[in-house]
């Protein structure tokens, strides 16, 4: 009876510690502090939903061209898919990240882009979440989600911000003085201004992201355009 007692309770010792080694260092969604947001900028994809490990994140669905705002995630756990609100379209997922870590306490942003049309819908994830600005200084850096796009340049003020960015790119974050900017967005190597975002406020201590969407020459749902996401 001895030996029987001394072996249930040498199982349930290890038992025990394997559990403890198993919760160690976990992270639940409630205190990751992980914030994300879904911008659908493909014009033709229609309303889409986010699943995060295989669960449906809400039941909020994204429309083509607004950001939905930074939100907590139900789920940390990849993948990160996209499907359509529409079953008629299709039942499986539009866009697909199986291996990515989300890290606590850092902001994401997953932009949808390219045409259903052509089969060509795909997706830029960012990471939002960067080092200070210096004192006296804003950050700013420029996405390409414009399908059919070549490259762009674009210019704050008159001087030129960033270069050469081509279709899905995501530039460096640039530091910049506070104060009100026009920005214009070219063909790379041309002086054409193809879209003009005028009176953009860059303050002191803010990060932000300007992108691109639409096609350039573009009419109605898929006439070329610009925003701007405040990270921080």
């Amino acid at each position: 009876m001895v030996f029987v007692f001394l072996c249930c309770a040498g199982i349930m010792t290890i038992s025990f510690i394997t559990s403890c080694g198993k919760n160690k260092g976990t992270v639940s969604p409630a205190t990751s502090n992980i914030q994300f947001q879904v911008v659908n900028l493909s014009p033709d994809l229609q309303p889409v939903y986010l699943y995060v490990g295989l669960i449906r994140n809400s039941n909020t669905y994204y429309t083509y061209p607004n950001p939905s705002g930074y939100f907590s995630l139900n789920n940390i756990n990849p993948p990160i898919q996209i499907r359509s609100t529409n079953p008629l379209i299709t039942s499986t997922n539009i866009v697909s990240i199986d291996n990515v870590i989300l890290h606590p306490y850092f902001k994401y942003t997953l932009f949808l882009t390219g045409l259903r049309a052509d089969s060509g819908v795909t997706s830029i994830f960012t990471v939002d979440t960067t080092t200070n600005p210096a004192a006296g200084r804003g950050k700013i850096r420029f996405v390409n989600a414009s399908p059919h796009s070549t490259s762009f340049d674009v210019s704050a003020n008159g001087v030129l911000a960033f270069k050469d960015q081509k279709y899905k790119n995501v530039s460096p974050f640039i530091e910049m003085p506070p104060g009100n900017y026009d920005f214009k967005v070219m063909p790379a190597g041309q002086g054409t201004v193809i879209s003009t975002f005028p009176k953009v406020t860059i303050m002191d201590g803010k990060i932000y992201t300007l992108y691109c969407r639409g096609v350039a020459g573009g009419a109605d749902s898929v006439a070329f355009g610009t925003g701007i996401i405040i990270n921080r």
